[in-house]
């Protein structure tokens, strides 16, 4: 569409909305001129919108709100759908038909004044219309809050992604599907709330500022506090800056007693709130033969465009299913034996250079290998670009380099390890566990490793707690959001986060 174009369309789509705010505007002055309040302060209704529709009788008084989707004139009669949150997927509503003879003239001219969007509080008879439409029949009721802004112009189902995630409370208007998500996602963390608690674990609210950079591998942010707070790894599909983490230790454990603790709550989780142990995923891929070759070669999205561009081959999307099968036992395999299928064979008996050149190469990775990287992150770049992605069946990646994670105990069959487990679902790390060091000296020679020889970034209160005793240990970390992403069916983070952090508006 040629800019002028667009533009126009634009312009023409601000003028509308602002004409209707004006004719809102008109409205709540004319309602106000009749002495009425239309921003009340309270209402209590008898039952929701699903409770009334349940619990069905003629004649039945009931008062009940929320929210207009629905307006519908006839002249003397009108109609409207109130909508409030209830029922499955928070989708339940009730029509209410009023009737100029039953409220009388003063009443019904304030009805008139009602708009999509505006909440209601209404009182009446229950009964059945000739359509077989449940509805009640009004006796009265009161304005609770005048939408002075009108609705999505899809009203049931807005689709601008962007408007999407900047004004999440249209979202959830509009989609009942996205509302659902959000349900669920309550409904899992208290799920795991009831597994741990049921297992005797005791929850602990812990600081999320911390003056010294932990074990994790993410860059710290610098705050007013010169704090580390949340996760540095900019905005992608799975990662954002906010995050919701849960951490569990259990004493006398190691990382097997925790392989168990995670496989059996994941699927206890999904059981009690999906119903299912298994997990299906509407998604889209790219179509045409050259972009389907490119993928099956393991290709990126970015990468499939580019040599679907070169081919000048048109460019179409696909949907797939996806199914995830949660049924135990889920795979172990070694972090090792994955590198060796991808990177060959011989992959650890190579000198760095070569691993490093084999990577940039053969393997292609060259724009994901910085200058700088040490031996063990060229090889971590290999498995988290080419190798992280196919696993999407629930797996145990066990014995990770050392390196990677300081705060692990070393595996007895294999020092150039640790005892650890990054459980992958989905193609991404949903929970990295592993057997605790509880070695003080060893701990603290480890930690002075990846500080670099730099004081201030050791965390002594931690060593001398250490040095006070602690006993063998399993811990685990599960990134409660990307667990939502993969059990609600969603291929983005943004979809299980109500409020994003998004990219400032230019």
């Amino acid at each position: 569409m040629p800019y002028s174009v667009f533009y126009r369309c634009l312009q023409m789509s601000m003028d509308d909305t602002n004409a209707l705010i004006e004719q809102r505007k008109a409205k709540l002055a004319a309602l106000r001129a009749k002495g009425t309040d239309p921003f009340k302060n309270k209402f209590t209704p008898t039952e929701n919108c699903a409770e009334a529709r349940d619990h069905y009788a003629e004649g039945r008084e009931v008062a009940l709100a929320g929210r207009i989707t629905a307006h519908r004139d006839m002249g003397k009669s009108q109609f409207i759908d109130i909508k409030d949150g209830s029922g499955a997927q928070g989708s339940a509503r009730i029509q209410v038909y009023a009737q100029k003879q039953a409220l009388g003239d003063e009443q019904f001219d304030i009805f008139k004044h009602l708009d999509l969007g505006d909440f209601v509080g209404v009182r009446g008879a229950m009964f059945t219309t000739k359509t077989g439409e449940i509805s009640v029949k009004l006796t009265a009721f009161v304005i609770l809050a005048k939408a002075l802004r009108p609705p999505p112009a899809k009203w049931h189902g807005l689709e601008d992604t962007e408007i999407r995630y900047r004004q999440r409370y249209l979202d959830l208007m509009s989609n009942d599907e996205v509302k659902n998500v959000f349900l669920k996602r309550s409904q899992i963390i208290a799920e795991i709330r009831n597994f741990l608690r049921s297992r005797g674990f005791v929850e602990v609210e812990t600081p999320m500022m911390q003056a010294v950079p932990g074990g994790a591998a993410a860059q710290p942010f610098v705050t007013q506090h010169k704090a580390r707070i949340f996760r540095n790894e900019g905005l992608s599909r799975k990662h954002n800056p906010e995050f919701t983490m849960l951490e569990a230790y259990q004493a006398y454990g190691d990382y097997e007693t925790m392989m168990e603790l995670v496989q059996s709550m994941i699927c206890q989780v999904a059981d009690k709130v999906l119903g299912t142990l298994v997990i299906k995923h509407e998604v889209q891929i790219v179509g045409g033969k050259i972009a389907e070759a490119a993928l099956e070669a393991n290709k990126t999205l970015a990468d499939v465009v580019k040599t679907v561009a070169k081919q000048h081959e048109e460019l179409h999307l696909r949907e797939v299913e996806k199914v995830i099968d949660l049924t135990p036992p889920w795979r172990r395999v070694k972090y090792k034996d994955l590198v060796r299928e991808v990177g060959g064979r011989d992959w650890f008996d190579m000198t760095p250079q070569e691993r490093r050149r084999r990577a940039i190469e053969e393997l292609k990775l060259a724009g994901d290998i910085a200058a700088g990287y040490e031996d063990f992150e060229v090889t971590g770049a290999v498995f988290e670009k080419l190798i992280e992605p196919t696993l999407i069946q629930p797996t145990f990646v066990t014995h990770l380099p050392k390196e990677l994670v300081p705060l692990a105990k070393i595996s007895p069959d294999d020092p150039t390890t640790v005892e650890v487990f990054e459980c992958c679902i989905n193609g991404q790390e949903i929970a990295p566990a592993y057997t605790e060091q509880n070695d003080p000296i060893e701990q603290r020679e480890r930690l002075e490793h990846q500080a670099g020889g730099e004081q201030q970034k050791l965390d002594e209160d931690f060593l001398v707690a250490l040095e006070h005793g602690m006993p063998p240990a399993g811990g685990m970390g599960m990134g409660i959001d990307r667990l939502c992403m993969m059990l609600l069916g969603q291929e983005s983070i943004r979809d299980v986060i109500l409020f994003p952090q998004l990219k400032p508006k230019v």
